[in-house]
């Protein structure tokens, strides 16, 4: 049985430090499905909408190699009704993520469900955090 590690992110625009990221989380098993923000949450955590559709950053991460799947994210914050249909055994955060792996952790724990979570090695951060591109 394939071992499934999600990731989060808006993926407004895929760069190399996204391209790490996916290869950095698909260390931790065999398939990676993305789990792609919706708009409104892109507004909620960086302040301003996306420059692409939903649809097209789905798109956008299903081209990339270590990407198996890519999902639209619950449109509830913090819900994470989307762990019922994906069932992960891994989930791994980016090394800017700190707070939603904590919102993720304590939900865990709420719900007695025991996955790991990983936290990643930034890449070249100062040159491509999407806030600077």
């Amino acid at each position: 049985m394939k071992k499934r590690v999600v990731v989060f992110g808006i993926f407004d625009g895929v760069h190399d430090g996204h391209r790490d990221f996916f290869r950095q989380a698909r260390e931790y098993g065999d398939e990676l499905i993305v789990i792609v923000g919706r708009d409104a949450s892109a507004l909620d955590l960086k302040g301003k909408q996306p420059q692409h559709s939903e649809e097209e950053r789905i798109e956008l991460v299903k081209q990339e190699q270590f990407v198996d799947e890519a999902v639209l994210g619950d449109e509830e914050q913090s819900s994470y009704h989307v762990f019922d249909e994906l069932k992960p055994d891994a989930v791994c955060f980016g090394y800017d993520q700190q707070e939603l792996g904590e919102d993720l952790k304590k939900w865990l724990r709420e719900k007695g469900k025991e996955i790991p979570v990983h936290f990643l090695k930034p890449y070249q951060s100062d040159s491509f955090h999407n806030s600077l591109l």
